[in-house]
């Protein structure tokens, strides 16, 4: 048992890994085993999550007494070899991760998995790709797995394709791999100046650094951060993130919501180990700050402009990761913790609005259904051209009528708004009247212009969203000539799972915010982390 459990860091990679590429072999025709496999796929890895996040929060002797995991993969020790690090911080992002994953792949089941080749197969190479960045101690792995998930989110979200989505595709596909030419560009600048990829070895060696050799390190450092805020859709470089997410599948666009997220948990990690009192982090300053803090007006500019419920909340996916950045890059420590509640209440309520914002289309008169792609039944088939048979209800509506469908998508609908807009008494209220409150601290200082700036951002925002979500509701829940909906179990299970779970975390604000503050803590200790992957490294801090 106690060896199984040394092995746990690397099952949230390797589970993924194999079981999508047995779904690869099984006929299209299994559809019941290949969507099994999957779910219990994902259910393994939500266990895992839990499990990790238990010992944290419980811990016991054996893994992750101190705190922090680390697995030697090959048992080659750091820097020489690839490791695993489970800390605080990657347990979080891995149980956020499960968290969304279960709900959406159980929405996907009513009809999206149908639509097209290989659905369950891409969704577990992406889980792969994002359980393999949050636990990754090295850059180069960090870029393998990120392409790993890109190469997932090209099939996903052209998956059941049509013109709109192929063609959000094609530049969808192209900017990533630009920024995949950067990440590889600051990876390789940063590799010939320190001589390391290991992430613990940089935070050691970056410091020491002849001065000669400083200057270049940071261009590095600074053209990886430039790939990571493209990721994580900072203006200008998310001008394609809202054409993308709204022409997305419901259930992949509600993956994508925590896919943001990815670029900047990467901030967040890599800058933490950076920081140090001799040597300030590379990236970050004025700069940052004043660029997210535009990525949240661009966010409240596009809010009112959308026509669309999808285009709107993509936009709102926009502002989060520009509110979560503006707080990083402004380090005000004591806004640090709200700032990740934030970002665990913000990922599963953009989840259920893209939900709901698929289950509302079949509200348009006619019952008026998006068009979509012929089913194959094998990838021959698919590759051939050739058309399969699509039973009519998967075209145009899906499942019966389930009792009050129009009340539950209104109540849904409404508790999404009050979650993403930040008002009470939900966590995303919570969230940022903590974060409010710990920049007003800074705020009522005479060089305090950015904290005040990021306040006024902060309320501009909301209440924009609030308006412009109220507005798009009032169209499609109240305007004469709609149909009533049609809804499965299957679909509007995963909304409220996804809704409970902010309630939940509101009602547990308390041990949440503790956990989180703990977290924020371990963060800026970096020479708990670099001693922990490298036992014998001498960190003086």
């Amino acid at each position: 048992m106690s060896t199984l459990l040394q092995h746990l860091p690397v099952l949230p990679i390797v589970l993924p890994l194999v079981s999508g590429a047995l779904l690869l072999f099984l006929p299209q025709s299994r559809t019941m085993l290949r969507s099994s496999i999957a779910l219990l796929t994902i259910l393994a890895q939500a266990a895992i999550a839990a499990y990790l996040l238990y010992r944290l929060i419980k811990p016991q002797s054996g893994l992750l007494e101190h705190g922090v995991e680390v697995y030697l993969l090959g048992g080659w020790v750091a820097p020489y070899g690839i490791v695993l690090v489970v800390d605080r911080l990657a347990v979080l992002m891995l149980a956020l991760t499960a968290a969304i994953a279960l709900p959406v792949h159980v929405y996907s089941l009513a009809r999206w998995d149908r639509v097209g080749v290989h659905y369950h197969s891409m969704v577990l190479f992406l889980l792969m790709g994002l359980n393999g960045a949050f636990l990754t101690g090295d850059l180069f792995n960090l870029f393998v797995f990120f392409e790993i998930l890109l190469a997932a989110s090209y099939g996903l979200l052209m998956h059941g394709s049509n013109a709109v989505r192929v063609t959000a595709g094609l530049h969808y596909v192209a900017v990533n791999l630009i920024g995949s030419l950067i990440f590889l560009t600051g990876v390789a600048l940063i590799y010939g100046v320190a001589g390391t990829l290991n992430m613990a070895d940089l935070g050691l060696r970056w410091a020491a650094l002849a001065d000669a050799d400083r200057g270049l390190f940071e261009a590095g450092v600074g053209i990886l951060g430039i790939a990571f805020l493209i990721k994580a859709g900072v203006w200008p470089l998310n001008f394609w993130l809202p054409r993308t997410y709204s022409a997305a599948s419901p259930p992949a666009a509600a993956m994508f919501a925590i896919m943001t997220k990815v670029g900047v948990y990467s901030l967040l990690r890599i800058g933490s180990l950076l920081a140090q009192p001799d040597a300030p982090v590379p990236f970050g300053g004025p700069w940052l700050f004043y660029g997210t803090v535009a990525t949240i007006w661009f966010g409240i500019v596009g809010m009112l402009a959308a026509r669309q419920l999808t285009r709107l909340v993509a936009f709102s996916v926009i502002v989060s990761s520009g509110t979560l950045l503006a707080v990083i890059a402004l380090r005000v420590t004591p806004a640090l913790a709200p700032m990740l509640l934030y970002l665990i209440a913000s990922v599963p309520a953009g989840a259920a609005f893209f939900l709901i914002a698929g289950m509302s289309e079949r509200m348009r008169v006619n019952s008026v259904t998006e068009t979509m792609a012929p089913q194959p039944t094998t990838y021959t088939a698919f590759m051939a051209g050739e058309p399969a048979e699509v039973a009519d209800n998967e075209v145009d509506e899906v499942g019966v009528a389930i009792p009050a469908a129009l009340a539950f998508l209104g109540l849904a609908f409404v508790s999404c708004v009050i979650l993403t807009t930040g008002l009470p008494p939900l966590v995303g209220f919570l969230a940022k009247f903590s974060m409010i409150s710990a920049l007003l601290g800074p705020a009522l200082d005479e060089s305090s212009a950015d904290a005040w700036l990021l306040i006024v951002s902060l309320l501009v925002a909301g209440f924009t969203g609030l308006f412009a979500l109220t507005n798009r509701g009032m169209r499609t829940f109240w305007q004469t000539g709609r149909a009533t909906p049609r809804l499965r179990f299957i679909e509007a299970a995963p909304v409220a799972f996804l809704i409970v779970l902010c309630v939940t975390m509101t009602i547990l604000a308390g041990p949440v915010m503790e956990y989180l503050e703990e977290t924020i803590e371990w963060l800026q200790d970096p020479a708990a982390y670099i001693q922990a992957v490298i036992p014998s490294a001498e960190v003086a801090l």
